[in-house]
């Protein structure tokens, strides 16, 4: 099997984990990141979205977990100070081979990760259990939001299921980079299975403290 091409890419580390398809708003203020994405539109070109490992995401150094995502620019809006808005998606995972420091923005030597594959049975089982979780999960988050969500058709394919609910779960950036890194489809969804899981229990607990509360019950007791 041929190994992908490698190439580089301008990297953006960042608090937070970009999933494919999934868009993400941000505003420019340090230069060298106005300097990065005027780069990047001259030259219709997307930059790498990298939860930060170790480091400051304003000012200094940043140390990014190795795997990422792809931000293609949709939309750019220019502010006062040079400032900018913009508006991504997440296009494609990739994992960084090495880290280039020769301009004042971070970049690296990256590898696109191939296409998951998701047409093996065990990723359609996984995808069943996910889809019948993930919509009383959506509904406890409405419950403790006090607000009505509500949930699109979910895909039925098991790669576009895996990103949304990885979009969706309102987890630690940690947990979702372990989605991110995740190498196959099947491996992502069981993972989300383990976080629905355990975040519709916390939910469930938060919920019944609350409504307790509410009713002027005491929830623990020292007896």
């Amino acid at each position: 099997m041929l190994e992908p091409p490698h190439d580089e890419l301008s990297l953006f580390p960042l608090r937070t984990v970009l999933f494919p398809g999934m868009p993400l708003p941000l505003h420019i203020f340090e230069e060298r990141y106005k300097c990065m994405i005027e780069d990047c539109v001259q030259q219709s070109k997307p930059f790498g979205v990298v939860l930060i490992q170790r480091g400051r995401e304003v000012g200094g150094e940043a140390e990014p977990f190795p795997v990422g995502t792809s931000a293609v620019i949709t939309k750019v809006t220019r502010l006062r100070e040079n400032r900018l808005n913009i508006l991504t998606v997440g296009y494609q995972r990739f994992r960084i081979l090495s880290l280039l420091r020769d301009r004042p923005f971070l970049r690296g030597v990256i590898q696109i990760l191939p296409p998951v594959q998701d047409e093996a049975t065990k990723a359609y089982h996984l995808a069943k259990a996910v889809s019948q979780r993930l919509p009383a999960y959506v509904d406890l988050l409405a419950k403790m939001a006090k607000s009505e969500l509500e949930l699109s058709p979910l895909p039925e394919k098991p790669a576009l299921l895996a990103f949304l609910t990885a979009i969706l779960l309102q987890i630690r950036p940690v947990d979702k980079q372990a989605l991110l890194a995740a190498e196959t489809i099947p491996d992502m969804l069981a993972l989300e299975l383990c976080y629905l899981a355990r975040e519709q229990r916390l939910l469930r607990a938060h919920i019944g403290i609350e409504y307790d509360l509410a009713e002027g019950a005491v929830p623990f007791s020292e007896n």
